[in-house]
């Protein structure tokens, strides 16, 4: 694997000579089958001998490059309106046929491109869970007689009605990647959905594009790059981890090894003199036949699972500067912690959100097109009930940053609290993930895709005021009215008849007890006999808050949320 220096492997200790490139070649997100970005320039980037010209075809633009001194070409088309019908991308060096047969193809013919809008798609095990095995864990014809239960039954579906989507394409990272490098390249493949295809990709990235191709009618491309039981961290670049002060140690450790920044330089140069010391004094102890002396103790980049920027080097840079209209992300379990290690009890909590705010930043830097949209999912509830009115448990604080992640401009979050529905929330993998592609899909929809009227979102909490012995709780996106709903499985949800549940209230002394709670038009009025001067209140504080049922109208639930800061 190249590294964006044009060094081959991600573990690489020693300087070592760079392998001439002996044909056009490209990054394999460059392929047959995909969907190049429409309404943006359009970067198409590979390797060539040094010296030689590169031409690009494709939709009537013909332009040209020279490969520079390490082989690396880069032209950028002119933006494209989106275009269903099949073109071919052609890719030609400008050499002697015969010396081009000796060397290897001089040429490159991609068959089969669309133009449309590409999503990025990543994060951990719950965005990589495919449709064959993200619906209990098993191939979906284990339940080949029993299609009443409705997560086998729409995924059987939508994995028969396949053919009906031709400009729904995926591609995927087939393999890991940790790299203390950013790579040129990775391996991959663009497919086009068949009912054998589609059972290996990510569900809810399958679900999301489904139905922005549906609604929109434009090719969709799903790039899924996501690697199970990973925090975080690693997938950030180190230009998003120096963007973000409060994450300044991350930088300073990823600069150390980073011959381009200051840090780097010094690191390099002391390094450079304890190895020249032990040299010296190691031919001494070997003129004199004594032992040789330790081997100094130098800083080794990290490229092990974990690692700060590990994964982005190794499965999102060699994406780059491929033309995406935005990405999705479902991430947060590790970082949360996991139930069966005792984890949960040190779940992260708003530390998660300067992480988010690098990730983002990081991402949009690195790929140059702006502030592309983001859009991600808010942890589902998990694992057991918690009776304590004062929650904070579990995943509870953590979703509380992803829920402040809303601040950072053009995100959006989709809600999933009532997705591990029982006997599932002993389950870090909710077989439901046609609700979370759906929910992310409308955030695309109506910001992105200029569907007017749109309820995108669930409530979320905007404001309260103290009214005498009674909260008034306001909220964002209440769509056409507040309702007490109930959810089962991938049903619609409904109007219930319930009394709201999961909300919690306190006075000045910090002592929470369960509220009462009624909808007053688009607000919610909190209250408790126990609590005449109250202060703040909770609602769905906890990792798993058994029953809350706030929604809107369209069936959307409300965010978890809490007032105070305590």
């Amino acid at each position: 694997m190249k590294n964006k220096h044009g060094i081959y492997g991600a573990g690489v200790m020693l300087a070592i000579s760079i392998t001439a490139v002996q044909a056009v070649e490209m990054p394999s997100i460059l392929g047959s089958h995909m969907v190049m970005q429409r309404d943006l320039k359009a970067p198409v980037w590979g390797w060539a001998p040094a010296g030689k010209k590169v031409t690009v075809e494709f939709a009537g633009q013909v332009k040209t490059a020279t490969a520079d001194a390490e082989g690396n070409w880069k032209i950028v088309l002119d933006p494209m309106p989106a275009n269903s019908n099949p073109q071919v991308m052609s890719i030609s060096e400008s050499a002697e046929p015969a010396a081009a047969t000796a060397r290897g193809p001089a040429s490159v013919k991609l068959e089969d491109v669309l133009v449309g809008d590409n999503w990025l798609c990543s994060g951990q095990s719950n965005m990589c869970i495919s449709m064959s095995f993200g619906f209990g864990g098993e191939e979906i014809s284990r339940d080949e007689d029993k299609v009443e239960i409705p997560e086998i039954a729409i995924v059987k579906q939508a994995v028969g009605e396949v053919a009906n989507y031709p400009t729904l394409r995926f591609y995927r990272v087939t393999a890991d990647a940790w790299s203390s490098q950013p790579q040129a390249s990775c391996a991959g493949s663009w497919v086009v959905l068949t009912p054998a295809s589609t059972r290996r990709v990510s569900a809810v990235a399958f679900f999301f594009g489904r139905k922005l191709n549906k609604e929109t009618k434009i090719p969709i491309g799903c790039v899924q790059s996501a690697r199970g039981n990973t925090r975080i961290e690693p997938w950030v670049s180190a230009s998003g981890f120096r963007m973000v002060k409060d994450l300044e140690g991350y930088s300073k450790s990823l600069d150390m090894h980073d011959p381009a920044t200051e840090f780097g330089r010094q690191t390099q140069k002391e390094s450079l003199q304890k190895v020249a010391e032990w040299t010296t004094a190691a031919k001494a102890a070997a003129k004199d036949g004594k032992r040789l002396p330790p081997l100094p103790d130098l800083p080794r980049p990290g490229n092990g699972e974990g690692d700060a920027a590990a994964l982005y080097n190794g499965m999102i840079a060699p994406l780059a500067p491929f033309g995406i209209k935005g990405a999705i992300w479902y991430q947060g379990e590790l970082n949360g912690g996991y139930a069966w290690d005792g984890g949960l009890e040190r779940s992260e909590g708003m530390t998660y959100y300067p992480k988010m705010q690098a990730l983002i930043g990081g991402w949009r830097k690195d790929f140059g097109i702006g502030d592309f949209p983001f859009y991600y999912v808010q942890l589902p509830n998990y694992h057991k009930p918690n009776p304590n009115p004062e929650g904070g448990d579990g995943w509870a604080k953590l979703r509380d940053a992803q829920r402040k992640a809303l601040e950072i401009p053009h995100t959006g979050m989709a809600v999933t609290i009532d997705i591990g529905i029982e006997p599932e929330y002993n389950d870090i993998h909710p077989r439901n993930k046609f609700d979370v592609g759906e929910r992310l899909a409308l955030w695309a929809l109506a910001k992105d895709y200029g569907k007017t009227g749109l309820v995108y979102s669930g409530p979320l909490y905007k404001t309260m005021k103290v009214e005498d012995t009674k909260i008034r709780i306001s909220f964002d996106s209440a769509g056409s009215g507040l309702m007490v709903g109930k959810k089962e499985n991938v049903k619609p949800t409904v109007k219930d008849n319930a009394k709201l549940k999961g909300i919690a209230i306190a006075g000045e002394d910090k002592k929470w007890v369960w509220a009462d709670a009624v909808i007053d038009g688009n607000t919610v009025v909190v209250s408790s006999p126990q609590v005449p001067k109250p202060v703040a209140v909770r609602y769905a504080f906890s990792t798993n808050p058994e029953g809350c049922n706030l929604y809107n109208n369209e069936g959307l639930p409300a965010a978890p949320f809490r007032t105070d800061e305590w």
